[in-house]
């Protein structure tokens, strides 16, 4: 059974978003919602079989899910659905299967659902089946009129229904799977006989129908997954729909998450069994969790990847940096890019790391800056320490070895290295190399000045 060919209508700008950008790149769940459409699609077909066509902004659309591999053909004018058909023709049809069309702006349609779309075509052998969906408020859509046997007869779009016509709360969806031999040639029958001079797909039912081929309707239990999003308003309730369902994906693959309703977990997340999310935690990016995690109340992890048993205190910030199992970060801790806490290593309230890796069992617990800093295993950062890495021009290194106790309130100016064993006392500013088993210490001596205060106090004459 040859493999379905998949097309992504995507040429639009979508006036009503109000935006400069191009519709199908808003985001709903952390996705482009054309990216959404393409993930469904790649599901059911192979890169080579998905198609998505492009019209403004097109290569901001290529760039934003051309990493997926499937093919690009571009509609140089919009002139309707139908139109973005005719462009695509030469080059799909000769790859024959069945023709899905699906549309860019719709991110909550499901690959199940698109499976019993394919599925209905192939049983019953019809020219062309077409979703759709009944709403409590069907304003704005084409009604779906249906005859006696349940096919479908027309579909009316709302300017020119009547009364009983608006009415019916059965609309078209738009997305349709068609047989490709009855597909390819019929496009060159449709004609722009409307005000908007544009080549419909919905034509194709009429002309379908007078040829003898009867379009069927499938009716969709879950009406929001054919939703498209023309507005910000509905850009909002796509994005709340797409977190609700991510969710409860998480919590039937044994996540626990407290209080769902306010974490926000983007589409391409992983998080693993056993893991528990703390109310009002952001979860943004590609970010990937292991088991047995706690992520805390409040935390914000972007691009993070985190191993088995990690612990993320409440309110700590984590952007694109790697924790390794066992370790632990905050609370009110903020991890930069390219930071790394090696297993059982520990950051505590205040620390911020970046570009900088924290051995096995190293600990920085309290109020400290390290930036692009190696330390090694073992080593503890004295509450107050920093690194100084920026001398007003370049960036510069610390390096640290393993076993190495750094006092508290001690100043590291980079570029520096302080071997393996070495102790820093507390208070020191250190700006040259500490050897092995060494104490350095970088400050000066204590002054103690008796009677001081009475002097300092005494009025003046």
């Amino acid at each position: 059974m040859q493999e379905p060919l998949i097309v992504i209508l995507a040429a639009g700008l979508g006036t009503r978003m109000k935006s400069r950008r191009a519709k199908v790149l808003h985001e709903a769940g952390g996705l482009p919602l054309i990216e959404h459409v393409v993930r469904t699609a790649l599901e059911l077909a192979p890169p080579a079989r998905v198609f998505v066509v492009t019209g403004c902004q097109a290569e901001q659309v290529e760039r934003a899910v051309g990493g997926y591999g499937v093919g690009f053909i571009h509609q140089a004018e919009q002139k309707g659905t139908g139109h973005a058909l005719l462009v695509a023709r030469e080059r799909l049809a000769p790859l024959g299967g069945p023709v899905l069309v699906l549309y860019g702006d719709c991110p909550l349609l499901s690959s199940a659902t698109l499976r019993r779309l394919l599925e209905r075509q192939r049983a019953s052998g019809r020219a062309a089946v077409v979703l759709t969906a009944r709403l409590e408020d069907p304003a704005g859509y084409g009604r779906v009129l249906r005859d006696e046997q349940g096919l479908l007869e027309a579909i009316v779009e709302e300017k020119a229904a009547t009364p009983e016509q608006r009415a019916v709360r059965e609309i078209n969806s738009g997305i349709y799977c068609f047989h490709p031999e009855r597909l390819w040639p019929l496009l060159d029958r449709l004609r722009p006989d409307n005000p908007a001079r544009e080549y419909y797909l919905t034509d194709l039912v009429a002309l379908l129908r007078r040829d003898g081929c009867p379009v069927e309707p499938l009716l969709l239990e879950d009406p929001h997954e054919v939703l498209g999003v023309n507005t910000r308003v509905e850009l909002a309730e796509a994005d709340r729909a797409c977190r609700r369902r991510k969710a409860r994906e998480l919590m039937l693959a044994g996540v626990t998450i407290r209080l769902p309703e306010t974490v926000v977990i983007d589409a391409a997340v992983s998080v693993g069994a056993d893991t528990v999310i703390e109310p009002f935690v952001q979860i943004l990016g590609r970010s990937a969790i292991g088991e047995e995690c706690f992520i805390g109340a409040g935390a914000i992890l972007r691009d993070a990847r985190l191993g088995d048993r990690v612990q993320v205190r409440p309110y700590t910030l984590i952007e694109e940096a790697r924790l390794e199992d066992a370790s632990r970060a905050g609370p009110f801790a903020r991890l930069r890019p390219a930071s790394r806490l090696e297993a059982g290593a520990q950051v505590g309230n205040f620390v911020e790391l970046k570009n900088t890796r924290l051995g096995a069992g190293s600990k920085a617990n309290h109020l400290a800056y390290l930036g692009d800093a190696d330390i090694g295993a073992g080593t503890n950062i004295g509450a107050g320490t920093i690194t100084c890495n920026y001398d007003g021009e370049r960036k510069h290194p610390t390096r640290i070895g393993d076993r190495v106790f750094v006092g508290s309130n001690a100043t590291l100016v980079a570029p520096l290295e302080l071997a393996s064993d070495c102790y820093i006392g507390a208070g020191s500013v250190i700006t040259e190399p500490v050897p092995s088993e060494a104490l350095a210490l970088g400050r000066a001596r204590q002054v103690l000045k008796e009677g001081w205060v009475p002097k300092r106090r005494a009025p003046k004459p």
